[in-house]
């Protein structure tokens, strides 16, 4: 494996496979090059912090985001999630209404979810890096095929999962995982186009928790 890949020794473990891969080779070559000659978000030692957050046998809940944010400094390596010094982005905002009109949670001050990491949150985006100011601009260069590695992984060696797909680009992620072992909850996107389609009222987070407790798991604290 290139000793280049700097990833939480699980997920090390678990990956190998596709560290080892050419296509993965093909995709560190472009990121590296992208890198030298462009902005790109987040700071390369953020790439992977979804996984360094939550470590394998600790994931519980997997939300699947789709780029990272491409503005200056907001993306920090878990899908969704700003840093505390950076104003809330509108999906995000709407993320923290629907908590709220689900359990009752007031909406946080500031937009890091890294306290959802700590407690087995796998904030995946499907793609893991992003020039600045132009989204999809990684995609279809093997960050797509590494994802969906992870989400097979997931969905075949562990049980009672709950994956949250947010929108038709999620879902069509999602066609992968076992529903028979896992719960999947579906719905239009959070963001200010589509969030009044559906999002606000799906109480996913109520739902995630039923299902949590019902197999022995503890709660996310939202």
């Amino acid at each position: 494996m290139s000793p280049e890949i700097n990833i939480e020794s699980s997920w090390r473990e678990k990956l190998d496979a596709e560290f080892k891969s050419s296509y993965f080779k093909e995709l560190t070559d472009f990121v590296r090059n992208e890198y030298e000659n462009a902005i790109i978000y987040p700071a390369g030692k953020n790439i992977f912090r979804a996984f360094d957050k939550c470590p394998f046998e600790k994931v519980k809940v997997v939300i699947v985001g789709q780029d990272p944010y491409h503005g200056k400094g907001q993306a920090n390596g878990l899908c969704f999630s700003v840093n505390e010094d950076v104003a809330i982005p509108p999906s995000l905002l709407n993320i923290f209404k629907e908590i709220k009109n689900d359990l009752g949670i007031e909406i946080p001050t500031n937009g890091n979810l890294e306290r959802w990491a700590n407690q087995g949150v796998l904030l995946l985006n499907a793609t893991l890096t992003v020039r600045a100011s132009s989204p999809g601009s990684h995609q279809n260069k093997g960050w797509e095929v590494f994802t969906d590695a992870v989400i097979k992984k997931l969905s075949s060696e562990k049980k009672h999962l709950v994956f949250m797909l947010w929108g038709a680009y999620a879902q069509k992620k999602g066609k992968i995982i076992d529903t028979k072992n896992q719960l999947v909850l579906t719905s239009p996107h959070p963001s200010p186009f589509s969030v009044d389609r559906g999002f606000f009222g799906c109480n996913h987070f109520s739902k995630a928790n039923a299902y949590l407790t019902s197999n022995n798991f503890g709660e996310i604290e939202w």
